[in-house]
């Protein structure tokens, strides 16, 4: 992996270039989009920017990766790597766009750090760069592989079948397929990206849950309005929302997605929160679709019941599975999930979705209940700005 000439210089620089990464991020950012804005059209998210969590997304994966480096220096970092290559795959990112990343990265972190990087300084992290960016090429082939996809080419036109409202603020989209062309399959958890065109003509890309699918290739997403605080509304819920009804098309990628409901016996805890729910409700689709007999444990938090999107879905899949049970939460009636009293099943398989806050939480407890750290498997809707091993 990292030669041991670049190991040494990298484990000497680590701490000031981890220092300066937020302006590095954002130096790399505001020039290469000044040099290059086609790429805010179909492929960076403009709310992700605006917030900084692109940004941060960024830099921690490049911290995290140099250290894993570091520290594990015979192991390259697959675990860290597959959730960004599936997320580069669902929005199209080609092996070309690397060398455009490195121009503008590099540029970035000699503009910031100045005279601190000297060639030996920059010959040991264009290595790092080059490593991480072989290895998601790599992984991202083997996603394509997978879903029978390649770079860039990942879409088809589907047709809203149905429009569910499911809350106030959650709406159900049931798409078809347009065309005879083969459907890769969907596994239980993954999600699916949405190409809509904005008012402004720019083209933005958001991730959605597969939450349900049927025998004759129908596929459910199910959105939630982003109703910003601090930030902007969501650009593209807002405009599904407002703007899809029945008999309309969508723009729809490939399944992507690394956490999925694997096969197995082991007992399942499936614990979410808010719109978290709907990569459970796709597995617990499947669960009842199959007959599964495992035993399940369905933990589930929200608002309120109004608030609950896709409940009526949760309660009959899990009176449709045997040896399947669930509590909710509601803090307008019993306060937040609380697991003190709730018996884990030893030796269960945790998949576990919602507001990063409430999964530190709830991650929190499951380990203190018995759960092992390499069962607790967890999904971030947006940018993933959360290691849960470093938690």
């Amino acid at each position: 992996m990292l030669s041991e000439e670049s190991a040494a210089v990298v484990r000497a620089t680590l701490p000031l270039v981890g220092t300066h990464l937020d302006a590095i991020a954002s130096r790399f950012y505001e020039t290469m989009f000044a040099d290059r804005p086609e790429l805010l059209d179909g492929l960076f998210n403009r709310g992700n920017q605006r917030s900084g969590d692109q940004r941060k997304a960024l830099a921690g994966a490049i911290a995290g990766f140099a250290g894993a480096l570091l520290a594990h220096p015979d192991e390259r970092p697959d675990a860290l790597l597959r959730r960004i290559a599936h997320k580069h795959a669902a929005v199209g990112v080609t092996d070309d766009q690397y060398v455009v990343v490195h121009k503008y990265l590099f540029g970035a972190i000699a503009e910031v750090l100045g005279d601190v990087v000297t060639p030996e300084v920059a010959a040991a992290w264009d290595e790092v760069y080059w490593l991480m960016a072989g290895a998601l090429i790599a992984l991202e082939s083997r996603v394509h592989a997978e879903t029978g996809t390649r770079p860039g080419h990942t879409w088809r036109t589907w047709t809203v079948a149905e429009r569910r409202e499911e809350t106030a603020d959650a709406v159900s989209l049931v798409l078809r397929p347009v065309g005879d062309e083969p459907v890769p399959p969907t596994r239980p958890g993954q999600y699916v990206s949405v190409r809509v065109r904005m008012p402004d003509g720019v083209h933005q890309l958001r991730q959605y849950s597969v939450s349900g699918q049927s025998a004759d290739g129908l596929r459910r997403i199910t959105v939630k309005r982003v109703r910003g605080a601090d930030v902007p509304d969501g650009e593209v819920s807002s405009l599904l929302h407002a703007t899809v009804r029945e008999g309309d098309e969508l723009t729809v990628s490939a399944p992507f997605g690394d956490v999925a409901l694997e096969d197995g016996d082991a007992p399942l805890v499936l614990v979410s929160a808010g719109i978290g729910c709907t990569p459970i409700t796709g597995m617990l689709e499947h669960l009842a679709r199959t007959g599964d007999s495992r035993q399940v444990l369905l933990l589930h938090a929200d608002r309120s019941r109004a608030d609950h999107a896709l409940r009526e879905d949760m309660e009959r899949l899990t009176d449709a599975l045997p040896a399947a049970r669930r509590i909710f939460w509601y803090e307008d009636d019993h306060g937040l999930m609380d697991l003190d009293g709730v018996e884990i099943p030893q030796g269960a398989i945790v998949y576990l979705c919602g507001p990063v806050p409430f999964m530190r939480v709830a991650r929190g407890a499951l380990l203190r209940a018995g759960v092992a750290a390499r069962n607790l498997h967890y999904e971030v809707f947006g940018s993933d700005l959360w290691l849960p091993d470093a938690a």
